[in-house]
């Protein structure tokens, strides 16, 4: 149940409304459902009755009190429920809307002098409450946060009625979108408003920026009107950003500035982001992974994974420092929406947006350091995008294995300090992440379940010990699952790689726990080939010896077949046969 206050001064007018036919004819059956004495005329209902007389009913004691009434003397609510709750009767209404005007003093219960006021429902899922703020004895109401008195209300009524049970705000939301603004979008046929284009824009634009100056360009380059607003010193104080086309009624852009698109995208929350985690240089060697010759998005995507697991580890240990950490990862969601192929693009969009509520408390790590991962974000962004197959694709699924049971972690971070909204935020980013693993980690692991399936009966028995021996619990004892064909033929690399199996085994369960996990085999595969250094792609078996492990690595005798992608390169393309420069 969503209550939304505004304040007014024409009573009339907002009467007119509420009975007219709404702006899209949506408005039906317009009626009382509740007032003051229960005794107010009802034009909806009632022939004889105006608007004219009740808007007089209404205004009677603002008359009284002269130039003691406030200039925005309405008091305007409406009150919706959740689309998937049931139909509330009249007198349910009646019931809400008596609570409501009660819980933010305008008419206390058993106070004769309390203001005026009227419910009208002219639609199933809700109704408006309008109220005049002069009480009897023609003094003002004092309506100090009744707002939070409102919604503190609905909690209680949804809890009574047995309606859905939102989660109570904390201030820190950024604004949603206003209902012209969603009309407008729906006229011009774009997917959203361009309020939460903008927010996207402007949050992916910081994703891994070294400076304001970086920042500014990013924006620009994404096609968005960006406008400074200077200090007489020259200094810019502020900023505003515009979309293309995007025009008022008197054909002006429509501004939005950073502090209405979401409370830290002002441009001093901004310049302390910066100043927290400044990235540090994007390196290219990392735990030896300069020694192959796999795509730029593979390897920092791999280097992001390792990273994402320190933050994990950080917002485990309970302490409020690791605030900074999420936000980090919100721009690290940010820069893998932009830059990953079609398939997953969406559902990681979702979940960047989903997530970045959960970026915003009121704690806030005085000495965050996030340079780490904001480093990760900007090699992401700088390594271009990613493509769906072959090692990239496998360094996609690897990191996004990773970052679901961040986003875990994340929950019960908020959780323990009662952040109802951030910790469900955290629970839907984790499940368009999960969505995302299942298209990016679908190839891979298919490749991976096969070449466990041709490992010679003996081999694999062997790695099936060794599982059972690391997950003692049988609950979580993935030689029991049909899926333990991957994680054997990791374990086969991984020794082909000049590793043993059973250590590296331990080591990879050791790092977090697996209770959270949806697939402790995937979890489990994913670990190995990135301790290992193997590919994640399972194709690139023949890669897996080059550089890492025991100089005396073992021949190749656990039976797995390299695939054609291993065998069969490319050649380069002939440069007589390049196109023409234009």
């Amino acid at each position: 149940m969503v209550p939304k206050i505004r304040r007014g001064s024409r009573t009339h007018g907002l009467l007119a409304y509420l009975y007219g036919p709404g702006k899209r004819d949506e408005h039906t059956d317009p009626h009382l459902v509740g007032s003051w004495d229960g005794f107010a005329p009802d034009p909806g209902r009632d022939p004889e009755a105006t608007l004219a007389r009740l808007a007089a009913a209404l205004d009677l004691r603002v008359k009284q009190a002269g130039i003691r009434a406030p200039a925005q003397h309405v008091w305007h609510c409406s009150v919706r429920t959740d689309p998937g709750d049931r139909l509330l009767s009249d007198d349910e209404w009646n019931t809400v809307a008596r609570r409501l005007v009660q819980a933010v003093n305008l008419a206390p219960e058993g106070d004769p002098d309390g203001c005026r006021w009227v419910a009208v429902r002219h639609a199933d899922d809700h109704i408006h409450i309008l109220a005049t703020m002069v009480r009897g004895d023609l003094r003002r109401p004092r309506m100090n946060y009744d707002f939070k008195k409102a919604q503190a209300e609905c909690r209680r009524i949804e809890q009574e009625m047995g309606l859905r049970r939102l989660q109570p705000g904390d201030g820190t939301a950024a604004k949603a979108p206003t209902s012209a603004e969603r009309f407008k979008a729906e006229r011009t046929g774009r997917p959203e408003t361009s309020r939460e284009t903008l927010r996207t824009a402007v949050r992916q634009s910081l994703a891994g920026a070294a400076g304001e100056g970086e920042f500014f360009t990013r924006l620009r380059e994404a096609g968005v009107r960006v406008k400074l607003r200077h200090a007489p010193s020259g200094d810019v104080l502020g900023y505003s950003v515009a979309l293309p086309g995007d025009r008022n009624r008197d054909r002006e852009p429509v501004w939005f500035p950073g502090s209405t698109l979401a409370p830290d995208l002002s441009l001093p929350k901004i310049r302390r982001r910066l100043a927290d985690g400044t990235p540090e240089p994007v390196m290219q060697d990392d735990a030896g992974e300069a020694r192959r010759d796999w795509s730029a998005p593979a390897h920092q995507r791999r280097r992001a994974t390792t990273i994402a697991e320190r933050a994990a580890t950080a917002l485990d240990e309970d302490d409020d420092e690791a605030a900074g950490q999420l936000v980090g990862v919100g721009e690290l969601l940010d820069a893998l929406a932009q830059t990953s192929p079609a398939a997953t693009r969406a559902e990681l969009g979702a979940a960047a947006r989903a997530f970045e509520r959960a970026t915003r408390s009121h704690i806030r790590a005085e000495q965050a350091d996030t340079r780490a991962i904001r480093s990760a974000a900007r090699g992401i962004i700088q390594a271009g995008g990613a493509l769906g197959r072959g090692e990239d694709g496998g360094a996609t699924a690897m990191l996004l294995s990773t970052l679901v049971l961040v986003t875990i972690a994340a929950v019960r971070w908020h959780s323990a300090r009662g952040h109802a909204q951030q910790a469900a935020a955290s629970r839907q980013a984790a499940e368009h992440l999960r969505a995302a693993y299942r298209q990016a980690a679908t190839a891979p692991m298919r490749t991976l379940r096969d070449q466990g399936h041709t490992l010679p009966e003996p081999e694999r028995r062997r790695y099936e010990a060794a599982i059972r021996a690391a997950l003692p619990d049988p609950g979580t004892r993935a030689g029991a699952e049909p899926t333990h064909y991957a994680l054997a033929a990791t374990l086969a690399q991984a020794e082909q790689a000049g590793h043993d199996p059973e250590t590296l085994l331990r080591k990879a369960v050791a790092l977090r726990e697996l209770d959270t996990a949806e697939d402790v085999n995937d979890v489990l595969v994913w670990r190995l080939r990135r301790l290992a250094h193997l590919p994640a792609h399972p194709g690139d078996t023949s890669r897996s010896t080059s550089g890492t492990g025991s100089p005396n690595a073992p021949a190749n005798r656990t039976g797995v077949r390299p695939t054609s992608a291993t065998t069969a390169r490319p050649a380069p393309p002939d440069p007589r046969n390049r196109p023409p420069r234009r």
